[in-house]
């Protein structure tokens, strides 16, 4: 018994094939706009270009926490709390990555300028 390949056959392999690079397409190659870190501290808020090569002192009941920015890269450097559970982290790089030293009142988090600053982190 032969099987020979429909018409609806191919168009449903082109389709299911068509999905598949543009669903790829969406989630890799879209630009996602500027990649920002973003830092809220007791103080204030810090938005700094992903590409930034700085170190951020921010001010918070115990003490400083030293943010660094650094190769596409942010982790806290240095803090006063008693765990360093912020510290252990280590860096952060992708967006939607966060880290917080939450004794000191300090979260680094990065994100895409196209979102709402914090908009699903509560504080």
């Amino acid at each position: 018994m032969k099987r020979y390949i429909k018409f609806i056959d191919i168009f449903i392999i082109l389709l299911v094939t068509a999905l598949t690079f543009f669903a790829a397409y969406m989630v890799y190659m879209k630009p996602q706009g500027n990649t920002q870190v973003l830092i809220r501290g007791q103080n204030g808020e810090w938005v700094y270009p992903v590409e930034a090569e700085e170190t951020i002192i921010i001010p918070g009941p115990l003490g400083n926490t030293v943010v660094r920015l650094h190769e596409r890269k942010a982790w806290i450097e240095t803090s006063p709390c008693d765990n360093k559970t912020c510290i252990s982290t280590g860096a952060i790089s992708e967006k939607g990555q966060w880290a917080a030293c939450l004794p000191n009142n300090v979260l680094l988090l990065i994100h895409s300028s196209q979102e709402d600053e914090f908009g699903y982190i509560s504080w």
